[in-house]
């Protein structure tokens, strides 16, 4: 008889406030990701495991926090869970750059499986500071890394997503020097919470994750979507996941504004401006890398040209953007 893989909950790094928690995260087996080895058939492995996971529905999950404070929740049909709570005064409990630490668990006090039969799971949300002077929402795609989604049929992002390890994706240049002047701001002294949202789906989280460290860029909750609802004809009127989460973001920091950061390749200058057209007042600015497909291109820019209620920049590198948000008070 086949053993069990140990079970594991992973955290996804969220996002709350001084009054409201929000976390979210995902349970599965525990399929031993190598995260580390590069070697060409582990990356086909991993990339398997990735998308065949074996996930723990409809069981309870707890989160503890510093104090003591304990939230309860479940998971659903795909093993993901969201927990929320109205709560006071978490700011109280976040280190220097925002982050608020917690330790998962499941409920179930008989559950074995776990590794080392350690049933405690670490997991944090960003509450951002008060004196944050904007926040930031940047595509993950061909705005920080080069994935082809321009590429016919796609086939460089199917290419760059199995054979190639997270340490060796090449982020564009400048990418995370522009970040973290944003991150820092006008003053170079703040913590200016940075949020990256993509269409890729919750499976690529550690891989993006490690991306991200691997590189140096700010450190920030990372917002993808169910690898489910990509296979889900969505109904039309129905908006897209990453305007949901920008959507959300403004919504949870009302006092808040934001610049939108993506590329021209798909539909992120239609989301970012229909955001800034409910928001007018909230979008600071919105860059657009280009990309090198004329088609597409020259759709954008004839959506810029006519595009009057907020700054929109089309930007072939990190230096032209620095200096736009150094022009307009937004870095040092």
């Amino acid at each position: 008889m086949f053993k069990k893989d140990p079970l594991q909950i992973i955290a996804f790094q969220g996002y709350g406030t001084d009054t409201h928690f929000y976390a979210r995260g995902r349970a599965l087996e525990d399929e031993s990701i190598d995260l580390e080895n590069q070697n060409t058939w582990h990356l086909i492995i991993n990339t398997w495991k990735r998308f065949e996971t074996d996930e723990i529905k409809n069981v309870g999950i707890s989160i503890k926090l510093p104090e003591g404070t304990i939230l309860k929740g479940k998971t659903d049909r795909d093993g993901y869970y969201k927990i929320e709570a109205n709560l006071a005064e978490l700011s109280k409990l976040v280190n220097d750059e925002g982050w608020l630490p917690f330790e998962l668990s499941y409920n179930d006090v008989n559950i074995k499986r776990t590794i080392q039969n350690d049933n405690r799971f670490p997991g944090e949300i960003l509450i951002p500071s008060v004196e944050a002077q904007f926040g930031v929402a940047s595509d993950i795609d061909d705005t920080i890394i080069h994935t082809g989604v321009v590429s016919t049929l796609k086939w460089e992002v199917i290419y760059n997503s199995v054979f190639k390890h997270a340490k060796n994706r090449i982020p564009l240049e400048g990418a995370a020097d522009f970040y973290h002047k944003l991150h820092r701001g006008v003053s170079g002294k703040n913590s200016n919470p940075i949020f990256y949202v993509s269409h890729s789906p919750w499976n690529l989280y550690r891989y993006l994750e490690l991306f991200l460290r691997q590189h140096n860029f700010p450190k920030g909750p990372i917002l993808l979507r169910n690898f489910s609802n990509l296979l889900r004809k969505q109904p039309q009127d129905q908006k897209p996941q990453k305007q949901k989460e920008i959507l959300h973001l403004l919504k949870t920091y009302p006092n808040l504004p934001f610049i939108l950061i993506g590329d021209s390749g798909e539909h992120d200058p239609e989301i970012y401006m229909e955001i800034a057209e409910e928001f007018p007042d909230r979008i600071l600015a919105i860059y657009l890398r280009t990309v090198k497909h004329k088609k597409k291109m020259l759709r954008v820019k004839n959506l810029v040209d006519n595009y009057k209620t907020t700054e929109v920049l089309l930007v072939e590198s990190s230096a032209q953007a620095i200096e736009h948000a150094r022009e307009y008070g937004f870095i040092a």
